[in-house]
């Protein structure tokens, strides 16, 4: 399940279990082609929640999170994070940063 979420949202989340969360900005193109892979994250792994964070319009959480860039995944289990990719990563890569968290 991929859904974008605001910093209410994401401070109302339950972050019990694991969850991946991408900061991305809809001019980004990296940001865009990893939205294909993310899709296929999705469907290989239902029942991990990823919660998409427009970096430009979340600056206080981006800050909160220290995310410089984007994109940036956060990988997190229990509300804690576990470890962070950034940039344009491949499904396989992606895959194996979901197994630390599971």
């Amino acid at each position: 399940m991929i859904q974008e979420i605001d910093t209410p949202a994401y401070d109302s989340l339950d972050k019990k279990g694991p969850m991946l969360v991408e900061f991305y900005s809809k001019t980004c193109g990296p940001c865009k082609m990893l939205a294909f892979v993310l899709k296929d994250v999705a469907k290989a792994m239902p029942d991990l929640p990823i919660w998409q964070i427009d970096f430009n319009a979340n600056e206080e959480l981006k800050n909160r999170c220290n995310v410089k860039g984007f994109p940036t995944l956060l990988f997190m289990r229990d509300g804690e994070e576990v470890s962070r990719l950034e940039g344009l990563k491949q499904k396989p890569v992606i895959l194996k940063e979901v197994e630390k968290i599971l």
